[in-house]
């Protein structure tokens, strides 16, 4: 018997001799799968820094320091910097890297409008327990939201601020849980959009394994409250014709502000006046 009919001799297993190595790769692949999905999206999407480097005593803000429970009991943390009680308090999403630590001046220029603000770590961020994820993420805001609505705050009171990836989540919990007034500072279309721009050859090859995709594009024209774009014109992590094409689909009321020059990260330095001076009029029109 020649090696070439040795090749072609029918194989016949039973259906015993197949199950079980069937099921072993099958389970192995399932674990290579979870773990490469985790990669992937701590690649593209999460870089949280356990440390806080500051808290809002540093510039000599009064602050609660608060505890909350997840609804899968994670322990979340966060600080509310008390206002003017008749200004409308700020749920403060932040970008997907650092902690709140790292946005204390924000939190600082924000009380200077007379505004209260509540901003918390999503988990796996800063002294936030547990390990991030999209559903993982809005569920953090609602109980951050509710946490809120325990403190006596209706939603007629309550603005939502969302920078980046925070955006994704205010808009989420806007449409789930309409506030006064919703602001979005350098939104994005959705992870996939994101993939495309910043990793074309990476993306296309292993897009598949981020579950996150945070798809503001499909969900913007569900949105029912006022909403305020704000996005740096020389953005260079999500440009501006991003911020753009979410106001062209969001339904009005709604208004956009560019600020020329500004990158992804010091719009509200670089122009100060103007860019407080278009919060205080968005706040204005709500009132």
């Amino acid at each position: 018997m020649t090696l070439w009919d040795r090749k072609h001799i029918p194989l016949r297993l039973s259906f015993r001799q197949l199950f079980f190595p069937v099921v072993l790769v099958t389970l192995l692949l399932s674990l290579i799968t979870a773990e490469a999905e985790a990669a992937m999206e701590n690649y593209f999407l999460y870089f949280p820094e356990p440390d806080l480097t500051m808290t809002p005593d540093n510039v000599r803000l009064d602050y609660e320091d608060v505890i909350f429970k997840a609804d899968d009991d994670t322990e979340l943390h966060g600080w509310f910097v008390p206002g003017d009680n008749t200004n409308p308090v700020v749920l403060f999403f932040h970008g997907n890297a650092g902690n709140i630590s790292h946005r204390v001046d924000n939190l600082l220029r924000l009380n200077r409008l007379g505004l209260s603000v509540f901003i918390f770590d999503y988990r796996g961020y800063g002294r936030s327990q547990g390990e991030p994820s999209e559903p993982a993420i809005y569920s953090d805001a609602r109980r951050a939201l509710a946490w809120l609505a325990n403190r006596g705050y209706k939603k007629e009171s309550i603005i939502y601020f969302g920078r980046s990836i925070g955006a994704a989540v205010a808009l989420q919990l806007a449409i789930e849980k309409p506030p006064s007034g919703l602001i979005l500072e350098s939104p994005f279309t959705s992870v996939a959009g994101m993939g495309k721009r910043h990793y074309p050859i990476l993306y296309r090859l292993l897009g598949w394994l981020v579950k996150d995709q945070y798809d503001n594009e499909e969900k913007i024209s569900r949105l029912k409250t006022p909403l305020l774009i704000i996005h740096g014109t020389a953005d260079s992590i999500v440009p501006v014709a991003m911020g753009q094409q979410l106001y062209s689909l969001a339904p009005s009321p709604k208004q956009i502000y560019l600020i020329d020059g500004a990158d992804h990260n010091d719009g509200f330095y670089l122009d100060e006046d103007e860019y407080w001076g278009t919060w205080k009029t968005f706040l204005n029109q709500l009132n």
